[in-house]
């Protein structure tokens, strides 16, 4: 027994040992030297492309980056950079277990994310290891903060720090992003600048003020002075001050075609990728987009958005997409990248919006998938709907008429307010957000939010997010979501990602029966049923194609929309103000402002195409439409007042040998 336990026992310390060596190589192979971060790093630009090869944008960390003294810097950037990425900074040896207490905190509780890292982890993070997350890189940067702490003092490590984390686009280290967004040396900067660049590195894509989303910069000023007076480092004075202390930014690099749409991808790429990855790492990325049409339509929408100055409207937007692969072919933001007097690096296409009566027809759609026929009729006389706890709502027509009995067709095509309103009272509020959801709507979330005004635009949507949902009728059904990217390869001609949509198609979600789709088009395309509103010759007529189109204007005048499409191209348009003041009353019509935009981008995209028309589904049936009183003494006697014919789904279809439709209102 006795020979058997040392057997056991040596046999256990062995296994030990090997268990010991294989964790030992396991986290110190390759293994970087501390040392290394006085050494700089060399980082390979990313590139942006168009689908045929030509350069958009060139993401580039400059190697020859301007290191700057400690002893040269502001003290309030010291101490705002501290206060917002480790408050105990001078105090942990690398690690601060308060810091991460405190990210988990604000986290969970205040719905305030935020990290965990001390300036030392980060440090080593950027300029030592790489951004994926796992076991082995979390042990190894452990280990490095370790021995960083031992080898330098804590000024030293504050002093690279600010030399080597990202704050945006190029510049890296605080010297480069001074210039990059002041124009100024970094000890030149005051304290509103200085607090403004000190909470970039966190997510300088998010947080640029030169981004998608510029006012998510001010935020983020405002939570490092508040913390910064929680720290005691400034007064609520001077952070009262500092908050009103104009910025004025240095003017921005014009070396970018499509800006809107690269800082839009670059976005999608850092989601992915990371940040370090995607300045720093040398990607090769074509895109789906095609230049010369976005320049084309960004020309457009600029000279037209010019000319309805004098109609207050001073910004525009426009999408241009494919609907059966979700390829992107032209993003515009606004009407020009670079007028800061009216916020142009705003991208309207991602941002939150009225759609007025563009969502008209989501809204039918839901009314045919629950029986009712593009032959129903709507009684379009004035009404108003009783709403518990709140005044009654009275819709209104745009032209401030009513129009009597009208088909659905008739209502969709020349955009009645009230028809569509009963239409979704008939629907339900909750039953349009779960289509419209379905649809590729994203933004609509609590019932209890939304009333009978959403079918005339009462819920804010994204322009992306129509694409998608207009995508659906232009799919019979299928929804299919955007795809900005159709190659990602690293500078080495790896690849990384791949979308070959000829090959690969997108088979998308059905969340509509083709037979809705269809009828849906078939109205959006019908000429002679909107004349009405918009007369025979208005600017949703494309000569010599068939395409579904629908105009929306909002009751307040401060969104104007025109979406079109056929079975392979869409395209959206909006005009309006980025402050949202309402515009001239003219546009009511809902043919000006956004419509002749459209035409010509539409008239574009389709100039050397052949003329498409939806595939007719088997259940897509055709019936005169006839419209009478029974007759008691003969039930079979035949109808005495037909209206032409109208498209029904088999089944809906109005008898014409006398039974009435039940469906009506």
């Amino acid at each position: 027994f006795w020979l058997k336990d040392q057997i056991f026992y040596v046999f256990i310390f062995g296994l030990l040992c090997f268990l010991g060596s294989l964790s030992f190589f396991y986290v110190f192979k390759d293994l970087p030297s501390p040392t290394k971060l006085s050494q700089g790093q060399f980082p390979v630009s990313t590139q942006i492309f168009d689908r045929n090869g030509k350069m958009l944008y060139e993401i580039y960390a400059e190697q020859d980056r301007t290191p700057v003294k400690l002893s040269d810097l502001p003290d309030y950037l010291k101490k705002a950079t501290i206060s917002i990425e480790d408050k105990d900074f001078y105090r942990h040896r690398g690690f601060a277990y308060r810091g991460i207490i405190r990210a988990a905190y604000y986290t969970l509780f205040r719905k305030d994310l935020q990290g965990g890292s001390t300036i030392t982890q980060q440090l080593i993070k950027t300029a030592l290891l790489t951004p994926e997350r796992t076991v082995q890189r979390k042990i190894r940067e452990a280990l490095l903060a370790w021995a960083v702490e031992i080898i330098y003092s804590k000024d030293e490590i504050l002093e690279m720090y600010l030399n080597h984390v990202p704050y945006g686009g190029t510049a890296y280290g605080i010297e480069q992003a001074s210039q990059r967004y002041f124009g100024k040396h970094a000890m030149d900067l005051n304290l509103a600048e200085a607090v403004l660049l000190a909470g970039l590195p966190q997510a300088p894509t998010t947080f640029s003020p030169f981004g998608a989303n510029p006012e998510l910069a001010v935020q983020r000023q405002k939570q490092v002075l508040q913390r910064m007076v929680e720290d005691g480092y400034i007064t609520d004075q001077q952070r009262k001050a500092a908050e009103e202390t104009k910025l004025t930014f240095a003017p921005q690099r014009t070396d970018i075609q499509a800006p809107h749409f690269v800082l839009y991808v670059k976005d999608l790429l850092v989601t992915k990728y990371g940040q370090q990855m995607v300045e720093q790492g040398g990607l090769r990325v074509t895109t789906t987009l095609d230049l010369d049409l976005q320049n084309q339509a960004q020309a457009s929408l600029s000279a037209e958005v010019k000319q309805l100055e004098k109609l207050n409207v001073t910004n525009g937007a426009a999408l241009v997409t494919k609907p059966r692969t979700g390829e992107v072919l032209a993003m515009v933001g606004s009407r020009d990248y670079f007028d800061t007097e009216h916020d142009g690096n705003v991208n309207v296409t991602i941002r939150l919006r009225q759609p007025g009566s563009s969502i008209k027809p989501l809204n039918y759609a839901l009314g045919l998938l629950s029986g009712y026929t593009a032959g129903t009729m709507f009684l379009d006389i004035p009404i108003c709907f009783m709403v518990e706890y709140q005044p009654s709502y009275c819709p209104k027509n745009y032209d401030g008429n009513f129009h009597g009995p009208v088909t659905m067709r008739q209502a969709l095509a020349n955009s009645y307010n009230i028809p569509a309103v009963k239409m979704l009272a008939l629907n339900g509020v909750e039953n349009m957000i779960t289509t419209a959801s379905a649809m590729g709507i994203t933004t609509w979330d609590d019932p209890s939010h939304y009333g009978l005004s959403l079918t005339l635009g009462g819920g804010e949507v994204k322009m992306v997010d129509m694409a998608v949902a207009f995508g659906v009728f232009a799919n019979q059904g299928r929804k299919v979501d955007l795809n900005p990217i159709l190659k990602i390869e690293d500078y080495q001609g790896k690849i990384l990602e791949k979308y070959e949509p000829e090959n690969q198609p997108a088979a998308g979600k059905r969340v509509l029966p083709a037979e809705v789709t269809y009828i849906i088009s078939n109205i959006l395309a019908d000429n002679g049923a909107r004349s009405a509103a918009f007369g025979p010759s208005s600017q949703l007529v494309i000569p010599g194609k068939t395409v579904s189109v629908k105009t929306g204007t909002t009751d307040s005048l401060r969104d104007n929309w025109t979406i079109g499409y056929t079975p392979s191209y869409l395209t959206a348009v909006w005009v309006g103000n980025n402050d949202n003041s309402p515009m001239n009353p003219y546009l009511v019509s809902g043919i000006t402002g956004a419509a002749p935009i459209w035409n010509d981008i539409m008239s574009t995209v389709l100039a050397h195409q052949p003329n498409e028309s939806f595939n007719k589904p088997e259940n897509i049936v055709s019936q005169p439409i006839c419209y009478y009183a029974p007759n008691p003494s003969d039930p079979n006697a035949p109808p005495s007042n037909c209206q032409g014919q109208e498209l029904f789904i088999k089944g809906t279809e109005r008898n014409i040998y006398g039974k009435i439709e039940k469906k009506g209102t």
